[in-house]
């Protein structure tokens, strides 16, 4: 089975995640032979970090996602390479903000302050958060100058960032602009929230991403713990309620609607949150618990309690949670990833008879 090295800030251990690395992104991840992973964990749970067996998850569907469908694949997918790179969506953004302002001139000033006035995608960024995650005792300006220092270190969560907006816009038809994303979606700024907190994670400052985690929380109603590892083009839809734990790790290409817990099963430290593999869709209302895997490309129904693990490309559904077809011989869907497609029901008539 090959699996994925992710190096990080600061850190000489890789995170492994099952399934080989997507074509859709740019290639962060590395293949490595090893079948554990390190996770960052708060030294007050554990004294070392402890190694991850990972699932074994049927990574089939790896290949078949990245030479069957190469015209549907650079139509849905969030590219970097076939879109263009950060400068050139910051450009397109600055012509939004333009027109917006044009429109709206009341808007004028929100838009100079927050878009025009700005000479980059990361000055933008960090002064946006800053201004959300402030209050009375956490200053903007603090804010600005950690979250703008974070990324000038650190260039791949701006990379990522970019290919978190690409995915918004191409996956949610509610959303009208690239500009309108950066500025209103709060699932998306939740998750460029917790890249900066992931940095500083890692890099041992865990009190003060444990601060930002706090604020996030209480800003945007998305709870994501900063030792968690997320891959590119993630797409937290409505976003409100969801919950993701400290050693949970998300793939590339991922959708996931509102109040989706990606939780434990008990008190106890350690790996205990679930892996989600590439090209994932994940329901509104779904719990996934435990150490469980659920592999590329799967599609978890809304309101689905997952507590073991999901092969690639097939569909759970239910309380508790029951593959298609049957465990034995679960259907496999033979489209494009659902994470990509946002398709939640094209399969339904062969787990239900359910008319209205």
């Amino acid at each position: 089975m090959k699996s994925v090295a992710i190096c990080l800030p600061n850190s000489t251990s890789p995170t492994i995640l099952v399934g080989a690395p997507s074509p859709l992104t740019r290639p962060v991840f590395k293949h490595s032979s090893s079948s554990t992973i390190s996770t960052c964990v708060h030294s007050s749970r554990t004294e070392a970090p402890p190694q991850i067996r990972l699932p074994q998850i049927d990574d089939g569907y790896g290949n078949y996602c990245r030479t069957n469908f190469p015209d549907l694949l650079s139509r849905a997918a969030p590219n970097s390479l076939l879109h263009g790179g950060a400068d050139d969506l910051w450009r397109r953004m600055k012509e939004e903000a333009t027109s917006d302002a044009d429109q709206e001139p009341i808007l004028s000033n929100y838009y100079f302050n927050s878009i025009s006035s700005h000479d980059s995608m990361a000055s933008a960024l960090a002064n946006h958060l800053s201004m959300k995650l402030s209050n009375s005792s956490l200053p903007s300006g603090t804010l600005h100058d950690l979250f703008l220092g974070v990324l000038a270190e650190d260039r791949e969560i701006m990379a990522a960032a970019a290919d978190d907006l690409r995915a918004v816009k191409e996956r949610d038809p509610a959303c009208i602009s690239y500009v309108h994303c950066f500025l209103n979606f709060k699932g998306f700024l939740a998750c460029e929230a917790h890249r900066i907190a992931h940095n500083l994670w890692c890099g041992g400052r865990k009190i003060l991403a444990l601060v930002i985690q706090n604020r996030v929380s209480e800003v945007f109603a998305v709870d994501i713990h900063p030792g968690a590892r997320i891959g590119r083009g993630i797409l937290l839809d409505h976003a409100t309620g969801v919950v993701i734990g400290e050693t949970a790790v998300i793939g590339d290409n991922v959708s996931i609607l509102h109040n989706v817990t990606l939780g434990g099963t008990g008190k106890a430290s350690g790996d205990r949150h679930p892996k989600i593999g590439d090209g994932v869709l994940i329901g509104a209302g779904t719990c996934v618990l435990g150490s469980v895997g659920i592999g590329d490309g799967a599609k978890i129904g809304a309101g689905s309690v997952v507590l073991k693990r999901v092969p690639a490309r097939t569909t759970a559904v239910g309380n508790p949670a029951r593959l298609i077809g049957g465990k034995d011989n679960p259907v496999k869907m033979d489209r494009l990833p659902p994470g990509l497609t946002m398709d939640h029901t094209s399969d339904i008539s062969q787990w239900s008879d359910y008319v209205i």
